[in-house]
């Protein structure tokens, strides 16, 4: 997620210095409709150790023109297909550019550039994180077949998510990055937005702890109950925004939250990092978002898969087993940093790109024969280019490529002395064999 060090980073977590008075720039579905499900869902079995609760949206709240959910797919009523979103992050900052000084997207000739390796790759879906994204990269987006997802930035360290002014603020944030798609992006290419992205467990345990009878939310599209405070806050943020996009534009698109396994949805997990009744199910949209790494808590703690034997396909098949929504593996990488710098959070960073293309096509291989398969929507790799603006440690941090920070290592691309992206090893190549054989 912009804004933090995320959930790759199982040690210490620090939030970048922000001024909380200012929006963030660029932190971090016809034929069809009849028969989408519009009902609450809600679950009469689930897999050990999940904390699921009936969730839906609300009959009477009309579903996304294009990209709708029909049971546990997502369709494109378009070509009426179900897809499998291949997925790719994307921020496009550069060397000298950072979005905690408040820099917006440069507006120039890179995007062509970045979306054209994408292509390549056979990537179908972008998620993108800056929140307004500038002309020339939607131009270049035309010139692709490529979707995109919208993150819209929620801060996750907040002291209480359900504190009155957060949520109002949050919700004007919410709505510009809604009109700033409509004015300047392409909505009939855009597949979801995502609101929020990882909230840290210290906020949501301080939230949880301070409104233990805030249990329910009744919304204008959203209906939940006997649900964490802060999945009532969440569920707060995403009705407010469904309705904004619906009532100023007449039409909506897909919603979810993306989450990370450090705080559920799986709670029956020594290593999660929240009790088991604060464990956050991101089931409280149109679709389950989340973020699953190879080396992440929750994760490494799981059985072994029933067909590949890894603590990976463990928790994807258990995942999917309580799962009555698509499933979206929104994020899945590996830090390249010339060294570990965190020997108690093993596996962020440190990693060996020569090694990194074989872990990746495991990766494909867990999810693609894992049990519930059906139910993955799409699997996104984090990311395209190295971040040198993370982790915001000085003025001057976006300057240099600092080799003690993993979060600047993740891209599927270095960035070569003229900016030009620079193919790490065989990384691309092997995404693109996925990708478009498989």
């Amino acid at each position: 997620m912009r804004g933090r060090t995320s959930g790759r980073d199982e040690g210490t977590i620090m939030p970048w210095p922000v001024v909380l008075n200012a929006t963030p720039i660029g932190i971090t579905r016809t034929n069809h409709l009849l028969a989408v499900c519009l009902l609450p869902l809600f679950v009469s079995c689930a897999a050990p150790g999940a904390r699921v609760h009936g969730t839906g949206i609300l009959p009477g709240t009309p579903a996304p023109a294009r990209f709708a959910v029909h049971g546990h797919e997502i369709i494109d009523t378009a070509a009426n297909k179900a897809l499998f979103f291949k997925g790719m992050g994307y921020s496009p900052f550069m060397p000298g550019e950072s979005p905690l000084r408040g820099d917006h997207p440069a507006n120039d000739g890179r995007y062509a550039e970045h979306l054209g390796l994408m292509r390549d790759m056979g990537v179908t879906y972008l998620h993108v994180f800056p929140m307004k994204m500038p002309p020339k990269f939607f131009e270049a987006l035309d010139g692709t077949d490529m979707l995109y997802g919208q993150d819209i930035f929620v801060w996750a360290y907040e002291e209480d998510f359900l504190n009155e002014a957060f949520i109002a603020k949050t919700i004007e944030d919410i709505k510009a990055a809604i009109d700033h798609t409509y004015a300047v992006g392409r909505p009939d290419r855009l597949v979801l937005f995502s609101i929020g992205d990882e909230l840290q467990p210290d906020s949501v345990v301080r939230t949880d702890r301070r409104h233990p009878q805030v249990r329910s939310f009744t919304g204008r599209h959203i209906s939940v109950a006997d649900r964490t405070p802060t999945e009532i806050a969440l569920a707060r943020l995403i009705d407010a925004a469904m309705d904004y996009e619906l009532t100023r534009y007449g039409k909506r698109h897909l919603y979810c939250h993306t989450s990370w396994t450090h705080i559920g949805p799986l709670a029956n997990r020594p290593d999660l990092e929240v009790p088991a009744e604060s464990a956050v199910n991101p089931d409280l949209g149109d679709l389950v978002c989340l973020n699953v790494y190879t080396y992440a808590r929750g994760v490494r703690t799981s059985a072994p898969g029933s067909v590949t034997g890894t603590s990976y396909q463990g928790y994807i098949e258990e995942l999917a087993a309580q799962a009555v929504k698509p499933v979206f593996i929104t994020q899945v990488g590996l830090s390249t940093s010339p060294f570990e710098p965190k020997p108690w959070a093993p596996g962020f960073g440190g990693h060996r790109v020569e090694d990194v293309p074989q872990a990746f096509a495991g990766v494909w291989r867990d999810v693609r024969t894992a049990q519930g398969r059906e139910k993955i929507c799409g699997l996104s790799f984090f990311e395209l280019n190295d971040e040198w603006w993370k982790s915001g440690e000085d003025a001057v941090d976006s300057t240099r490529h600092n080799a003690e920070d993993p979060e600047e290592w993740f891209g599927i691309f270095e960035i070569g002395p003229d900016r030009r992206l620079v193919p790490k090893g065989r990384i691309p190549a092997v995404i693109g064999d996925l990708f478009r054989h498989n």
